[in-house]
This record gives structure tokens, sequence and C-alpha cells, in this order.
């Protein structure tokens, strides 16, 4: 790397190491528009090699370009809203403005980012929310409502309504308990998506444990969990609750669509590539013994409140939405899910995690 692409001095002598010490991404172009400096948070979303070239090789964004070129000819501020594309796009809010000539040789600007990706994420997830859980509630609300309007009527002194719809009431009401659970699951991961964990998590302990757990209940339609773990797995870079949700609801919805009596199994294994990612990897593959899942189905599973069978999805307690938590999740943790089915067959849903660097 030469000289002028090493973080330091740039090329009109502002010192990077100031700028770096600013959270968000700095930029700072000359009158040509080359990039003079970038601080740390701005080096992550620039193409390799920006000092001294112009801004548009690294970032390819017409509405910023348009307003760098507005603030060098006129000394007057822009501001502008952009996305970054990437595993997790990226929402910023962006202040252009004119700084005095460093050494005479003419106006530079500068470019001050702010992230405002959970800001615009809460405000989609709450036109989300308005829109998809008042269609979720109100078919359990109407039911309750109407059973207690029959008790508090017509079945007012029948003993054995009374116990038929007080059980039925239960039901819609621990249904709505858990679709309230796993939207607020849900609104944590999609608020942090942009935020990539740090940690180390070693994922057999967690499948194991989930094994356990499922050998210890009843209930599963004689369904049995399976776990074949390669030896010397490596860790992978996660959180490990978030971790055990993603496997726990994949576990859960292989038991629950499989045919009754059969086996599902886990494969962990490390493999060379995470797909569409790039590194090294831990695949973890939940396989069922089910009917399947046609092909036009698979690419909308992971949408909210999609099911392929909804009054089968009803029957044994779905929300709706345990794939999209995994497809958040997964996408968090900068990994890749895979979902394969074949009619008559059974399904596999295949998640890949990064290895995490190796200790010291």
């Amino acid at each position: 790397m030469s000289p002028a692409n090493q973080p330091g001095t740039g090329m009109l002598g502002v010192e990077t190491g100031i700028l770096d010490s600013f959270p968000d991404p700095v930029v700072v172009v000359s009158r040509s528009r080359a990039v003079v400096a970038a601080n740390r948070a701005a080096r992550e979303i620039l193409a390799q090699n920006y000092l001294g070239r112009d801004l548009a090789i690294s970032l390819r964004h017409p509405e910023v370009l348009a307003a760098v070129d507005a603030v060098l000819q006129s000394g007057e501020g822009e501001e502008v809203e952009l996305t970054l594309p990437g595993i997790v796009p990226r929402t910023f809010y962006l202040h252009v403005t004119a700084i005095p000539p460093s050494d005479g040789v003419g106006a530079e600007a500068i470019l001050l980012f702010r992230d405002v990706t959970v800001a615009r994420r809460s405000e989609q997830m709450r036109a989300d929310f308005v829109a998809n859980v008042s269609h979720e509630l109100r078919s359990p609300l109407s039911a309750l409502l109407g059973f207690i309007e029959t008790l508090k009527g017509p079945a007012r002194n029948d003993e054995a309504a009374r116990v038929r719809f007080l059980d039925i009431m239960q039901a819609e009401a621990e249904r709505m308990t858990h679709l309230i659970d796993d939207l607020l699951s849900l609104s944590r991961v999609e608020i942090n998506e942009h935020v990539q964990p740090r940690g180390r998590t070693d994922l057999v302990p967690i499948l194991r444990s989930i094994a356990v757990a499922v050998s210890n209940r009843s209930g599963d339609r004689g369904a049995r969990l399976e776990l074949d773990a390669a030896v010397d797995v490596p860790a992978v870079v996660g959180d490990p609750d978030e971790l055990r949700q993603v496997f726990q609801n994949l576990v859960d919805n292989a038991l629950k669509y499989g045919r009754p009596g059969t086996a599902v199994t886990v494969a962990l294994r490390a493999v060379p590539r995470v797909p569409q990612v790039g590194g090294p990897g831990v695949a973890v593959a939940v396989i069922d013994q089910g009917d399947g899942i046609a092909a036009d189905e698979i690419p909308r599973l992971t949408e909210r409140f999609y099911r392929v069978d909804k009054g089968r999805s009803r029957s044994v307690g779905g929300t709706g939405l345990g794939l999209a938590i995994v497809k958040h999740i997964v996408s968090r943790h900068r990994g890749h899910l895979q979902i394969d089915s074949t009619i008559g067959v059974g399904s596999t849903f295949t998640v890949t995690l990064p290895v995490a660097p190796a200790l010291g």
C-alpha cells in the first residue's frame, strides 16, 4: 500500500488520527473531489485505495456526488439521505459543507455522515406492526368477545359449555401471548440487525441442550431429534442467546411439520465458505421428513405471517413469525440461510455462520 493510501496524514495535511475520534463516518475531499482523508468509520463504507482518487470511485451514489459538486462550486451546505447496500443495508443522513482550504489550493468539502438506520427501521416497524398485528389479533379477539357474550347470555348456566368455551378462550389468549412475544423478539432483532455481534459462540453445547429439552418434552407427535456433530467444529461469531433462538425455532418447526414418528436430524459441519458472504464457516442443517414445501412457496417462507398451510399452522400453534426471526438473526450475524425441500420427502433448513477468529 502506498503512503497516500495509509491512514495518517492526508494529501492536504488532514490528520486522519483526529478524524478517527468521531464515531460516525467523516470524509474530506479536495476541490477536484478527490478523497483527502477518511476516518475509521468511513473506511468501512469506502472502497479500498480511496485516497487521492475521485469520491465517485468509492461512493457510487448520484445524489451524494451532486451534493458534493454543489458545495464545491457554491460554498453552501447540502444535505441528503442515502441508503448504502450490503448484507444489511444502512441508511445515513449526510451533511456536506465547505471548509477553508488547508494549503491554498482551493475550497475543500467535508462529508459528515450520521447513521439513522435504527430510526428508519423503527419507523418501518411501527407501520408494519399496525398493518400486520391488527389483522392477526382481530380473529382471536373476535372469538374471545363472542365466547364472553355467550357465557354471559345463553350459556350462563350451561356447565359443559362453560368448560368447553373457557378451554378455547385460554388457547386463543395463549396464541395472542405467543404472537406478542414473537413480535417483540423480531423488533429487537430488526433494530440491531446492522450491528454485527462480536462474541465467540460454540454451537455444539447449544444444540445439545436443545436436543435434551426435546427428549424431555411430550406431545411432539412421536418425533425424535438426532444430533450429528462433526469433531472439532470451530466456534462462530455470534450471540449465544440469539443463535439458540434460531435453532430452537428451526427444530420446533421440523418437529411440528415432520411426519409422526419420524426423526429430525441436526447436522453440524465446518465448511470452507459461507455462501454469498465468503470466508470459512460452520453449517447447521435441520432436516425433517415431512410433506415438503412447493418450490414457489420457499422464497416467501421468511416473510412475516406467511404460512404455507394457514389452517395447519394455527392448529400447531404457529404465529407465522418464527422464520422471519430466524432470517433477521442470521442476517445480523452475517450468515446465510438456505432452504431446500422436496414434496413427499421433507425439508432442510441450513444456517451457515462465519467462523470466529482464532484466539491469541
